[in-house]
């Protein structure tokens, strides 16, 4: 059983929230939990939220219109409530600091959640690989880790790309992710891509047409 022990917003529909997890065996960023709520006439429900920290239990949720799981996430959980949860889940989609290899991470909205947790892992590993970020989001007001992503780290390079509304004298206008979005860089990186489905397929497709091996492409989806 996990417990709320703090929270904090990223927008103004996602929140971050931290549990203690006793007894928890640690994880690999890029894996996920289930997440499942059970109310008092027995009625269950449940979720998987990808780990947006490679050190400890940490979710960032966003708030899904008419959702069983997310409102009560956000907005009825309290610091010190208990929540059913398993995991860690997953071991395909994950990055290992050992791998050496440059990495190519591509994010579309709430995706970004477990490629924020490899960004961090190669931050706490003191890896020397070369990551690059492409995060892509309606808004400027949708990007979850804001100030942390505008911090300069060596070694890894943010774009932003904005869909409906860019801030004003942004070089790129908005629009939909593009070939040229994904840098001229050769293409021997490991790819991270996460997203809503139409997204990452047309990211794959994106790939695989400037030479990327597919062995190299993984993938995670939802919606």
């Amino acid at each position: 059983m996990a417990r709320l022990a703090e929270t904090r917003p990223e927008t103004s529909t996602a929140r971050t929230l931290v549990f203690d997890v006793p007894d928890w065996p640690g994880h690999l960023a890029g894996q996920h939990v289930d997440v499942r709520l059970t109310a008092e006439d027995g009625y269950a429900a449940q979720r998987s939220y990808s780990l947006s920290a490679p050190d400890r239990v940490e979710l960032t949720v966003q708030r899904v219109p008419d959702g069983e799981v997310s409102p009560y996430l956000i907005d009825g959980l309290a610091v010190g409530d208990p929540v059913e949860m398993r995991g860690p889940v997953g071991g395909w989609f994950v990055w290992r600091p050992e791998s050496g290899r440059d990495v190519l991470l591509i994010a579309g909205g709430s995706g970004i959640a477990p490629l924020m947790a490899m960004v961090r892992a190669r931050r706490l590993a003191g890896s020397g690989a070369r990551f690059r970020l492409v995060y892509s989001t309606r808004t400027p007001e949708d990007v979850f880790y804001a100030d942390e992503l505008r911090r300069p780290e060596p070694g890894l390079d943010v774009t932003h790309v904005y869909t409906r509304v860019a801030p004003e004298g942004w070089a790129r206008p908005p629009g939909r992710l593009m070939p040229a979005d994904l840098g001229d860089g050769p293409p021997d990186h490991d790819c991270f891509v996460c997203g809503p489905t139409g997204f990452v397929e047309a990211a794959a497709d994106m790939l695989l047409a400037r030479g990327h091996d597919p062995r190299r492409i993984k993938t995670e989806r939802f919606g």
